[in-house]
């Protein structure tokens, strides 16, 4: 009979094959298996699982009972903001191998489909066209550094990198940030004039393209839809954008068939390039603050402070530090100050720890221990 553990902290296959060839130095059939796909741990009931969690715990994983990781989200609100809002506490499944292999198509798509833009643009004789044109230009080059960005952070932890190389899919997400702001600025300085001066458009020729380019950005917003990383959350707002402008561009090019309102193409240039600004800057934001090591919206410091001092024989704490590895997976350090345990019971406190905070999705927990028996410390 085995059952069932949810394992975090992993984050490749070879790193799985290792810590299942420790776990199973502790047992004589080598029969613990960790499916590393599904992030799970097939353990023998017939283990110590004390001395497995001290194996986990020196190799900063996690071990954590199946029905207890349902249950123990279910008093976790979802606070999540931005691009994280997709996350929520769930272990996260998804494969960075599987996420450039997307950005890979959708940078052709974004690239082949900015040049058609540009050409037919210039036919149709229409602001929205070439705004959108430019715009899905940009699209292209950042959805490319996305995706060189989005291959080297799936490698492992190296002498350098100890932490991995997962921050720099939040680099790809922050440039693709500034290609969008930017972007956007430039078209409405650029569209401005013709506000004024509205010019007549190939209205024929703009509703056969709209409904390409629904269908081709549609296409890739269903693609990174399926990613959770800051890089493909800011990609899948790229891709949605495109879809609600050519929306718009199939509207404008119906009502100018029947009327001669043209500064419609101008408008509607316009408020392409303020939807973009207000949609992209909270996630800009957002990963900005992950990169410089802010607090996780989503976690409460002084909630977790308060857990972890309700444990029993914790006196007080300080120095607790919150951070993001990469938007998805958080790292926790603290220094507490303890009564004079036994060696089992200080294990005991840094198990009860990472049970508090493994609900958090905080993978990474550093807990030094201060021995403070005449309580001087607070």
């Amino acid at each position: 009979m085995k059952n069932e553990y949810i394992v975090r902290g992993i984050h490749c296959k070879e790193c799985s094959r290792d810590i299942e060839e420790k776990f199973n130095q502790l047992t004589e059939d080598k029969d613990i298996h960790i499916d590393y796909e599904k992030r799970k741990a097939y353990i023998p009931e017939k283990v110590d699982m004390e001395q497995l969690k001290r194996v986990a715990a020196f190799e900063k994983v996690l071990l954590e009972p199946a029905h207890e990781h349902a249950a123990s989200h279910e008093d976790i609100p979802d606070t999540h903001h931005g691009h994280t809002h997709s996350h929520s506490h769930e272990v996260n499944f998804s494969s960075g191998e599987k996420a450039a292999r997307n950005m890979k198509i959708v940078f052709f798509i974004n690239i082949l489909f900015a040049v058609l833009e540009f050409i037919f643009g210039v036919l149709f004789n229409s602001a929205a066209i070439l705004t959108d044109a430019v715009h899905d230009l940009g699209d292209g080059v950042s959805v490319g550094l996305a995706w060189f960005f989005q291959k080297i952070s799936t490698k492992e932890p190296n002498q350098k990198y100890s932490f991995g190389h997962k921050r720099f899919s939040l680099l790809g997400a922050l440039i693709t940030g500034v290609v969008l702001l930017a972007g956007s600025f430039i078209l409405i300085l650029n569209t401005l004039p013709r506000l004024f001066n509205p010019e007549p458009v190939h209205y024929e020729g703009m509703f056969w393209l709209a409904l390409f380019a629904i269908a081709a950005n549609g296409y890739s917003a269903w693609l990174m839809s399926k990613g959770t990383s800051a890089n493909e959350s800011m990609m899948n707002l790229h891709m949605l954008e495109d879809v609600l402008g050519w929306i718009g561009v199939l509207v404008v090019s119906v009502v100018v068939r029947f009327t001669e309102w043209y500064v419609l193409d101008p408008l509607l240039s316009l408020a392409i390039a303020g939807f973009i600004i207000w949609q992209t800057w909270p996630q800009f934001k957002s990963t900005a603050e992950i990169f410089l090591d802010a607090v996780p919206q989503e976690l409460d410091k002084k909630k977790i402070e308060q857990q972890i001092t309700d444990i029993s024989g914790v006196h007080a704490l300080s120095h607790l530090h919150l951070w993001s590895i990469d938007g998805e997976e958080h790292a926790l350090a603290v220094t507490i100050s303890i009564e004079k345990l036994t060696l089992e019971e200080q294990e005991d406190v840094k198990e009860q720890i990472r049970q508090i905070v493994a609900p958090y999705n905080i993978t990474h927990t550093t807990v030094e221990l201060v021995h403070d028996s005449e309580r001087i410390l607070n």
